[in-house]
């Protein structure tokens, strides 16, 4: 926001060492103004003492007496705090305040202001101060500051504006201090002037013709800037008593005109004009910008220095590898007014800048970019072995076919506890053992593709905490870290289980070939082919004589015998 204004100081009657600030807010915030800082300093220390006020005034408590102070405020916004107000000095007198002096309008005239100020403190007074406001345009006021010396309070202020409002501050410095402002507004006599109304072209690449209407026999002043912020505050001007003139200007740029009468009085200024110079050959081409990048391409936009319709124009487009020091040559040829051009066969991870140019100018335009880094590696895991851990990772081959499995990887180590980080080795395998880890230490596990060029290029870290080694444990003892992929259990089970079955259907086989063989032999061995018969002792005729008593008869060579 913009710096707050009229900052006013007095002395507090009845209260010693107490101050009393007034202000009024700032005349574009920018904002809303959420709060102001005020800071007080004694004069002559570097060192500010600061206080907030949700208001527009304040009070100074508990200074010292006899003791002269300087006081500043800004505002403060979303945005952040705004500029600082002219610091006012003030000094803490024993039992004495200072008054505002009175403003009397002595005579004005269309043109001119005579006041004369008058003072009611018993003090010298060393110099009065005046401020003359006016506003012609609601988004700018302008200003004047006068200084008399204390011996002449009586001014005069020429050069004004018929018909226009005056804001006049005035206040007096003494020894022991300024006194606060006192305010009176007042208007010129006569008729307020119409703006002029102007209008600006290029000639060519320095030269703009400016013409306008307005009265004669006065003295215009042509301001011109290539912001309104330069216009407003630090602008280039010519000044002619014509009503046209041609203002020199450098090349390249768009300019912001205006005019208005700087003499006899100075005028309400016109509407401002934009002028864009026409270009020449010299000109670098517009808007170049990256809308696309990659790992190993980039693709860009630019348009030419000005518009060429139906006109074949050819680029050439430099890429500097900022990293390996090397340099790459192209040429486009096209009749669009929005180039797009993409640059392949870049490093994952690499620095370039892209100057591009029309052919045959000196004048480029250029950008830099950083390609896209190789991704982290995937499935980042950890196994607990008795004397140290295994770290598992997916090969980024699988991901990104731009990775050489040469090129490896890169394994760092941070301790919490310790508060190091190391690089405990490089691999080109998808696991990595580490042993000699610390009990009651955190570690944090880094994986990348390793850096190359000197650790300039490097892949995106995966991250990994490990944090199973207590404080109570023994690392070859160290619970196992628990992993999370459900394939390092279900497969050996699985397996195991597999294994059990066919054991266990070959031990049914084996069982059931003894069976048989068993039962071919008893039956056979219990036959008699000549009787045609089988004979099945019960156990019970064991001592019978008579052995040729068979059991069950019936059977016959031709019929298959059957036991249930």
């Amino acid at each position: 926001p913009d710096a707050p204004q009229n900052l006013q100081l007095s002395q507090k009657e009845g209260e010693e060492g107490t101050i009393f600030c007034s202000w009024a807010p700032p005349t574009y915030p920018h904002g809303l103004i959420r709060e102001y800082i005020v800071e007080y300093s004694k004069s002559g220390y570097k060192d500010w003492t600061s206080s907030e006020s949700s208001l527009n005034y304040t009070e100074i408590k508990n200074l010292e007496v006899d003791m002269s102070y300087t006081v500043r405020v800004a505002a403060v916004t979303s945005r952040g705090v705004g500029k600082w107000s002219d610091p006012k000095l003030i000094t803490t007198v024993r039992g004495r305040a200072l008054v505002p002096p009175s403003i009397h309008i002595e005579d004005k005239s269309d043109s001119s202001i005579s006041l004369a100020l008058k003072s009611n403190l018993d003090i010298k007074v060393d110099t009065y101060a005046v401020d003359i406001s006016w506003v012609f345009d609601t988004h700018v006021e302008e200003k004047r500051s006068y200084r008399n010396p204390g011996g002449n309070s009586k001014l005069k202020v020429n050069n004004l504006t018929a018909g226009t409002f005056y804001e006049i501050a005035a206040w007096v410095k003494t020894s022991i201090g300024d006194s606060p402002m006192s305010f009176t507004r007042v208007q010129t006599l006569g008729e307020k002037p119409s703006p002029p109304n102007l209008r600006a072209k290029a000639m060519n690449q320095t030269a703009v013709n400016c013409s306008w209407t307005g009265p004669k026999n006065v003295i215009y002043g042509v301001f011109f800037a290539t912001s309104f912020l330069e216009l407003y505050k630090h602008p280039k001007n010519v000044t002619t008593t014509s009503n046209r003139i041609i203002v020199t200007v450098d090349s390249d740029e768009q300019y912001l005109f205006l005019v208005r009468v700087v003499s006899p009085y100075q005028g309400p200024p016109s509407e401002y004009v934009a002028v864009r110079m026409i270009p020449d050959n010299r000109l670098p081409p517009r808007h170049l910008h990256a809308f696309k990048i990659g790992e190993t391409a980039a693709s860009f936009k630019w348009q030419p220095p000005y518009d060429y319709p139906n006109q074949d124009l050819t680029y050439a487009v430099l890429v500097k590898d900022s990293i390996r020091k090397t340099e790459s040559h192209y040429k486009v040829t096209t009749r669009n007014n929005t180039v797009e051009y993409s640059v392949t066969k870049l490093e994952p991870g690499g620095k370039y800048t892209v100057i591009v140019r029309l052919a045959n100018m000196s004048k480029e335009a250029s950008i830099t970019i950083s390609t896209v880094p190789l991704a982290a590696p995937e499935a980042l895991k950890i196994i607990t072995e008795r004397d140290h851990i295994l770290l598992f990772w997916k090969s980024l081959r699988l991901k990104d076919r731009n990775f050489n499995e040469s090129r490896g990887y890169e394994i760092h180590m941070f301790d919490s506890v310790a508060n190091t980080s190391t690089c405990v080795g490089n691999t080109t395998d998808n696991f990595f053992k580490i042993s000699n880890l610390k009990v009651g230490h955190n570690y944090t596990f880094v994986v990348q593709a390793r850096c190359v060029y000197n650790g300039q290029i490097c892949g995106e870290p995966a991250v990994l905490l490990y944090d199973e080694l207590g404080a109570g444990a023994v690392p070859s003892m160290s619970k196992s870290v628990k992993s999370t992929d459900v394939a390092v259990i279900v497969v050996p089970v699985l397996f195991l289980l597999l294994i059990a079955m066919g054991v266990g259907f070959i031990v049914l086989y084996m069982r059931h070939r003894r069976l048989q063989n068993s039962f071919t032999t008893f039956a056979n061995s219990h036959y008699n082919s000549r009787l045609g018969s089988a004979i099945f002792s019960s156990g019970e005729d064991l001592g019978d004589d008579d052995e040729d008593s068979p059991m069950i008869t019936g059977f016959s060579d031709d019929v298959p015998m059957v036991i249930a």
